[in-house]
């Protein structure tokens, strides 16, 4: 179906939608959490890097990444139409993840990233354990 908007229209409306995360894969964090009683965790924090989760008493973050915007070696797809602006998209995505994982170590938080496929019932207990021993430490 072809798109009713013109390219640089399209480019204007998009560029107007911001992010506030994906609700989906941070609902399913939750659940985990609770399944697997970690508490302490908050969402929203003003830390730098915008974490989705952050246990501050452990000083722990977490970052829920999806695998297309973040370039999964395993799930992201590649697409094919405007694929060097996508290339460059997910380049910067990977890029500002490795920024913001430099700059909070060096702030004495420890940071974990959970890809949105290591969310499924199957890596629950894994990653669970995983959250656990972090807050741990």
């Amino acid at each position: 179906m072809p798109d009713v908007f013109t390219k640089t229209k399209r480019s204007e409306v998009m560029s107007r939608i911001r992010s506030r995360g994906n609700k989906k894969t941070e609902l399913r964090l939750i659940e985990i959490f609770r399944a697997h009683k970690i508490t302490g965790w908050r969402r929203n924090d003003t830390l730098y890097g915008k974490p989705d989760f952050v246990f501050r008493a452990a000083r722990v973050t977490v970052f829920v990444d999806g695998c297309f915007w973040h370039g999964c070696p395993i799930h992201g797809t590649k697409p094919r139409t405007n694929a060097a602006f996508w290339r460059r998209k997910i380049a910067r995505n990977k890029e500002r993840d490795r920024e913001v994982f430099r700059f909070l170590k060096k702030k004495g938080w420890r940071v974990v990233r959970v890809w949105e496929h290591g969310l499924g019932r199957k890596q629950e207990k894994r990653l669970a354990a995983r959250l656990r021993r972090m807050l741990a430490t």
